[in-house]
């Protein structure tokens, strides 16, 4: 598949499990409208692209001796980056829903990629 269209179908599946948990009340994410959420998901798709990877490799020693839980405080942070970069896109609850909301990206995108049988773009 191509490197722009796995780009552009990873957006809008991130922008739709945005919106779904933007409606689970304890996370404390909001997004104001449908609009916001696709950018947003261009957005995270190019942090991740970019910004993650450096992030990675500066903070492996945390994540040795963390044995891999640092992974979840860096896609909290590449989450929280999203929000800070996307005007309608909030955390109401600072870093815990920067956790929560990663968390529940992740699992919401893995089950929107199993549903639609792509395998191995779920982020």
């Amino acid at each position: 598949m191509n490197n722009l269209l796995v780009f552009f179908v990873t957006a809008i599946v991130t922008a739709i499990s945005l919106l779904i948990i933007s409606k689970i009340p304890f996370l404390g994410v909001d997004v104001d409208s449908p609009w916001k959420a696709i950018v947003s998901g261009v957005i995270f798709g190019i942090l991740n692209a970019f910004v993650r990877p450096v992030l990675f490799w500066l903070t492996i020693p945390f994540t040795i001796v963390t044995l891999g839980l640092f992974l979840f405080i860096l896609n909290a942070i590449i989450f929280g980056l999203t929000a800070k970069l996307v005007e309608g896109f909030r955390l109401r609850n600072g870093f815990v829903s920067a956790i929560l909301g990663a968390i529940a990206l992740s699992i919401v995108n893995s089950i929107i990629f199993f549903l639609l049988g792509v395998v191995g773009l779920a982020v």
